[in-house]
């Protein structure tokens, strides 16, 4: 463990992940509340560093998911954010999703799940219709793995039959849903949830259909609406500010089930309203270790996630009681991220950031 007088965190960041989140305003505020963040030399021995009180990271790969082992069996009071195996999950879509399936909340008038969808393997399977018939036109194309590379991103809008031509299994293929235009983001830290609203896929009419074919990549979807864009319509359609969010409890409900089931503390995941049932919400992507600098004030609430992991006080526990309690239920919850489990295996090289395909 770090010095008792401030705690150590720890992070192994890719060259691009590192200029998003380490921001001097992260650095400062961090410092002032008893927080260093100090880089790991990639270059070195992860046991050979330290001390941290937490190790903080988004690599991937055998190496170092056995030097996280390493430091893990030699630093047991030294917590990992986050575990290897749990991160895995989210290299795959339908997994992903599944842990959506598996979530047991009391939801009230408001109700969730998942699009419907499918994993194609082969070609054969693709052009099988008759093995996806539950599945209407348009339907999303989606590699079956997540890992931050620039193959996993690159996802297409398929309007009819033609369209599977460009497809290369294996691929999920997902219904599109309408839901007016609006995308929702759900940045999960530890017990912060904070839900924002972003500009997403237009919606699909039945009649705009019947005038589409092919497909659209998703860096292609804007002209889509190209002899839409004088419509007042369309624009109010965009128009965020009329857009009302889910009720905040509910999705809080969402989003710490999802973080019990996936044993993750920094994640995102993507949430649409349903224009079919206006009370029906679909979880249709979920991120590990997000671009949190577009989130507002993120470093005040990463600052004061980094507290609670390392025993610090948060901001606004005036009594020693309080913070002491507040701590304890973060650690009990984090627990199992501790353990890293001997099984996982992905290496997907330099890490991309996710293009902002989704808003058009």
């Amino acid at each position: 463990m770090a010095d008792d007088m401030r705690g150590v965190v720890g992070y192994a960041l890719l060259p691009k992940k590192q200029q998003s989140f380490i921001q001097d305003s992260l650095l400062s505020l961090c410092k002032s509340r008893g927080i260093d963040l100090v880089r790991i030399d990639q270059d070195r021995r992860l046991i050979d560093q330290g001390p941290f009180d937490c190790v903080l990271h988004k690599m991937y790969g055998d190496d170092w998911r056995k030097q996280l082992e390493e430091f893990q069996i030699q630093n047991p009071n030294s917590t990992i954010i986050d575990s290897p195996v749990s991160i895995q999950r989210l290299h795959n879509r339908i997994s992903m999703l599944q842990a959506v399936s598996e979530l047991k909340i009391e939801s009230g008038a408001d109700t969730f799940g998942i699009p419907k969808q499918i994993v194609i393997y082969d070609k054969e399977t693709l052009f099988d219709r008759q093995s996806w018939e539950f599945l209407k036109y348009p339907v999303i194309a989606k590699p079956l793995i997540a890992d931050g590379s620039a193959k996993s991103h690159k996802m297409a809008l398929v309007f009819n039959h033609e369209g599977l031509n460009k497809l290369k299994p294996p691929i999920v293929l997902q219904e599109f849903v309408n839901h007016g235009g609006v995308i929702f983001k759900v940045y999960v830290v530890g017990e912060f949830v904070k839900c924002v609203k972003r500009k997403s896929l237009p919606d699909v009419s039945e009649e705009k259909l019947k005038s589409l074919e092919g497909s659209l990549s998703f860096s292609q979807i804007s002209n889509l609406t190209s002899d839409e864009r004088n419509d007042d319509k369309y624009y109010k359609l965009m128009d965020l500010e009329e857009t009302e969010l889910p009720p905040q409890s509910f999705i809080t409900d969402i989003a710490r089930g999802l973080r019990r089931g996936l044993k993750l503390n920094l994640f995102n995941f993507d949430v649409i309203r349903d224009a079919r049932i206006g009370n029906r919400y679909l979880v249709i992507d979920i991120n590990y270790f997000p671009g949190y600098a577009k989130m507002p004030g993120y470093e005040t609430v990463l600052t004061d996630f980094f507290c609670d992991v390392v025993g610090k006080k948060s901001l606004g526990e005036e009594k020693e009681k309080g913070g002491d309690e507040k701590l304890q239920v973060v650690r009990n919850c984090d627990v199992d991220l501790t353990k890293i489990a001997s099984k996982t295996c992905c290496s997907d090289g330099e890490e991309k950031e996710k293009s902002p395909v989704l808003q058009v």
